[in-house]
């Protein structure tokens, strides 16, 4: 059985597809980061970077229970433990240098996209400008990568594709202001809406639904969720 810690974010999101599309097993375990319950001492002892996603796998190596955290070492180890989605291994370095482009560049560069553009204070035009390029920099080098191909690596579905769609479904809040955010990038749009009509992707959709995560957008929320813009509690 696999333990999964989420909140209904781009890089969870990854996880909870992976799950359904490998139909493993696995038990929900929500944490409201705007609560700040991925701070507490119970979830540290599970990811130290108090982050979601995280998993916990009863049935790890050696048979002994085992945490895995950061969305793309959860996918690379789910995809090893199972078999599936790794693409031939000839492919494993393409593979690998794609996913590393993604957790390092195109996550990234989104994630502080959008909170730029919608959590920062106004006046911080450089800082917007800087990372709304950068992402949109990344984007361009998918797009063009993707031009002669219909998956990201190899002939076939694979983790990686499962790890651009968690970003690529909010391209609408990365790319604030602009009705289709994928007109300029028609390959990218191709590989989304590919991945985004799997059935599993529903299934993935529903993960979190019947928990009443909070929604307010308060001072506990946002030392929640950004705590190093706060003094370090004595």
């Amino acid at each position: 059985m696999i333990r999964f810690y989420f909140h209904p974010t781009p890089n969870p999101a990854k996880i909870a597809l992976f799950l359904h599309e490998a139909e493993l097993p696995f038990e929900a375990v929500p944490v409201d980061t705007s609560k700040g319950e991925q701070h507490s001492n119970w979830f540290r002892t599970i990811n130290p970077n108090g982050k979601v996603p995280a998993i916990v796998d009863s049935d790890g190596p050696g048979g002994k229970e085992t945490r895995v955290f950061d969305s793309t070492a959860i996918l690379i180890y789910l995809a090893e433990k199972t078999g599936k989605f790794l693409g031939p291994p000839e492919d494993r370095p393409e593979l690998l240098s794609w996913l590393l482009f993604l957790a390092s560049g195109l996550g990234p560069f989104s994630g502080q996209a959008v909170h730029f553009q919608y959590a920062a204070p106004e006046g911080l035009d450089y800082a917007v400008n800087r990372y709304r390029r950068e992402a949109e920099r990344h984007y361009q080098v998918l797009d063009d990568h993707l031009r002669t191909r219909n998956f990201i690596v190899g002939d076939s579905y694979t983790i990686a594709d499962i790890s651009a769609w968690g970003w690529l479904d909010r391209a609408s809040r990365v790319l604030k202001d602009i009705e289709n955010p994928f007109t300029t990038y028609p390959n990218l749009k191709r590989l989304f809406e590919t991945v985004n009509s799997r059935p599993a992707v529903k299934r993935a959709r529903e993960v979190g639904k019947d928990h009443a995560f909070k929604s307010v957008n308060d001072d506990e929320t946002k030392r929640a969720l950004f705590p190093s813009n706060y003094p370090p509690v004595a």
